[in-house]
């Protein structure tokens, strides 16, 4: 991977990340939990995400990025554990922004791609499904568009997908207080937050979630070509 797709990369991760946080954050503020707008983290700009999570936001990233080809990383938005108790519907909605974030992008990004189709602008199938959805002859500035917005369009829809999985600690998992009856919600987040039963949900997630994320991104893909 050259400089200027690894920079793309990270950027797009950064960009994508940031958002998905600040939307739980956002969130939380409209639902009563003031925890992460006093933390800064109601924002777009990276600086207080980064500094809460330099782990998940910097080094593992860009480790897996030169070393796989593509970052892989984490981030976190603090929110009041009791404020999330006594209010679980409010909760699950905090849970579910982050997601609903990482589709807007998505749409956004496929939207562009499908007017640039559409106008000449952009053409399918240039490469593989992340980075290649859509290109330009020529290359050069709208080539380096397409590469950009190949890459939000297809990892915000693995963002969504992935954090929509309703294990925990995932966001799906928080999600489900929005269906279940309030005592049961409670009692649901008693037994997500042990740390043992996350880690299981971790290895459940890293053992069967591939299929699953694959698949879903091809069918977003297929729904792009159908537009075209």
């Amino acid at each position: 991977m050259n400089p200027t797709e690894a920079i793309a990369w990270y950027v797009v991760f950064l960009f994508s990340t940031t958002l998905h946080e600040a939307a739980h954050a956002w969130a939380a503020l409209k639902g009563g939990d003031d925890t992460a707008y006093l933390g800064g983290q109601v924002s777009l700009d990276p600086t207080p995400h980064i500094r809460r999570e330099p782990i998940g936001m910097v080094v593992l990233p860009l480790l897996f990025l030169f070393i796989n080809g593509w970052p892989l990383g984490y981030a976190s938005a603090p929110y009041d554990a009791s404020w999330a108790y006594r209010f679980p519907k409010r909760s699950a909605l905090m849970a579910l922004a982050g997601p609903a974030a990482n589709l807007s992008l998505a749409i956004a990004s496929g939207l562009i791609m499908v007017i640039g189709i559409h106008a000449g602008m952009f053409q399918l199938g240039y490469g593989g499904a992340f980075s290649g959805i859509v290109g330009a002859e020529g290359g050069g500035a709208l080539g380096t568009l397409a590469f950009l917005l190949s890459l939000t369009f297809s990892l915000n829809v693995l963002l969504m997908t992935f954090n929509l999985i309703p294990l925990p600690p995932l966001d799906g998992s928080a999600a489900l207080g929005l269906v279940l009856p309030e005592d049961t919600a409670r009692r649901w987040q008693e037994i997500t937050h042990q740390p043992m039963v996350q880690l299981i949900g971790l290895l459940l997630v890293y053992k069967f979630a591939g299929p699953l994320i694959g698949g879903v991104l091809v069918q977003a893909i297929g729904i792009l070509v159908a537009l075209t």
